[in-house]
């Protein structure tokens, strides 16, 4: 099968940062589907894995959100059939999407929205299950809960999906954060309540749209914000991370008796947690909401094509942090 994928971790400007190779088939483990790719996203994991990806004589594969058909399964892979036409987010510790083939575990696979194209489906799972576990496995919102939640980077791929989780399934006030008119008027259309500008005195901005403070926030850019953070957050707030740093002080959090959350949605199928299967049915929920409407997707770029050269253009725009939304490779 053709496959694109990095012998070493090179800079996106390099032409052999990702290539094309020709690799044998995925063996299939037990509760595996075999699945014909039809499209592909990438994410901001994506580019940091390709970055440092270790010298090797075989190709590192890289991907994780996927859409296409089940070709093939393991002997106790169920709730599936060859034709099904699914989407899923994959799993850090195997090889990637970017393939002709992939295996995948169906724990992990959820039914493909029917009313969407396959580009407009590998947008979403990965941001689709990142939001939904940071706000029901983290935060613990329900139909009922209320209160101010602010998205930073809203116009990002998990906050994309967030700001439509959250008002869709809670009675949330939802705050998202961009600096640029394309950002705003982005989050916005996904149903933003209101809109600050993270540039500048982010803490000072934020304020100055909401007085009393926020009871969660969403936090892909931690680095340098947990003190805004601890200012703008009312007492016993909760902070949802999903990016990690060695050296990062929580400190400024502990007067306000604020909790820390991480999110990282590979947890479960990199340690095959008894729930696995929560994201399977996740999907599922989600596929209906896409279905009736009340989701869409982020895709904002399809490039058509499953080369290497779109793949390295799909890395350079999602590495020069100015997407909206969510850039796809698909197959045709």
């Amino acid at each position: 099968m053709t496959a694109v994928g990095s012998y070493r971790g090179l800079p996106v400007t390099d032409a052999e940062c990702l290539v094309e190779a020709e690799l044998p088939l995925p063996e299939l483990r037990a509760r595996d589907l075999l699945v014909r790719v039809a499209a592909v996203s990438v994410n901001p994991a994506d580019v940091k894995r390709r970055a440092a990806a270790p010298t090797a004589e075989t190709p590192a594969v890289l991907g994780f959100d996927a859409a296409g058909t089940v070709v093939a399964l393991g002997p106790e892979a169920s709730g599936y059939a060859i034709g099904d036409e699914v989407y899923y987010a994959g799993d850090v510790t195997r090889p990637g999407s970017n393939a002709e083939y992939h295996a995948v575990d169906s724990r992990i696979v959820g039914r493909k929205p029917s009313s969407l194209t396959w580009a407009e489906a590998a947008a979403v799972p990965l941001t689709t299950i990142t939001a939904w576990e940071a706000m029901s496995d983290k935060f613990g919102l329900t139909p009922s809960s209320r209160g101010t939640l602010l998205v930073v980077a809203g116009a990002g791929g998990v906050g994309s999906m967030l700001i439509q989780l959250a008002k869709k399934t809670t009675r949330l006030t939802v705050v998202a954060t961009a600096s640029r008119e394309e950002s705003r008027d982005w989050v916005h259309l996904l149903g933003a309540d209101a809109v600050v500008d993270h540039s500048g005195d982010f803490a000072a901005n934020v304020l100055a749209g909401v007085p009393d403070g926020v009871d969660y926030i969403f936090s892909p850019y931690s680095k340098g914000n947990v003190e805004a953070y601890a200012e703008i957050s009312k007492p016993f707030g909760e902070v949802c991370a999903i990016d990690g740093h060695p050296d990062l002080d929580l400190q400024p959090l502990m007067r306000k008796s604020i909790s820390w959350h991480w999110e990282w949605m590979f947890t479960r199928s990199a340690f095959e947690t008894a729930d696995i299967a929560v994201q399977r049915d996740l999907l599922n929920r989600a596929s209906e909401m896409f279905d009736s409407g009340d989701l869409r997707s982020t895709l904002t770029t399809e490039l058509v094509g499953f080369t290497a050269e779109n793949l390295r253009e799909a890395h350079r725009m999602v590495e020069s942090g100015r997407t909206v939304g969510k850039v796809v490779v698909s197959r045709s």
